[in-house]
């Protein structure tokens, strides 16, 4: 990404230019990235409510708590046929790196 202040080329993602300190104005917003999606490494079933906790920002086990009452006191048929539509609907999101393969990866350099 290049400084729109001082041409300078800065990291990805930055919100202020290292070398001028102006701020940078990117067209997509982190919250605005966000996607909802199945969880890939926090599901008992399929990762519904793991994901809705990501995307929420709320424990999963929260989740899956207001989900069983939800289902309980709505009866059972509906609950189900809801999450059946929702593992349908909802996208699988990306295996996460190992650990070894991130650790492996040089970190990006900043040049002062």
């Amino acid at each position: 990404m290049i400084c729109r202040h001082c041409q300078r080329e800065i990291a990805d993602h930055s919100n202020f230019c290292y070398f001028c300190g102006a701020r940078q104005h990117t067209a997509q917003t982190a919250r605005s990235a966000r996607r909802l999606m199945r969880s890939a490494t926090d599901k008992k079933l399929a990762g519904i409510c793991g994901g809705l906790g990501e995307y929420f920002e709320v424990d999963s086990t929260l989740v899956r708590l207001i989900w069983v009452l939800v289902v309980v006191f709505t009866g059972i048929f509906p609950g189900v046929i809801v999450y059946l539509i929702a593992w349908l609907v909802m996208p699988e999101a990306p295996q996460p790196l190992p650990q070894d393969v991130q650790a492996s990866q040089p970190a990006p350099q900043s040049n002062p």
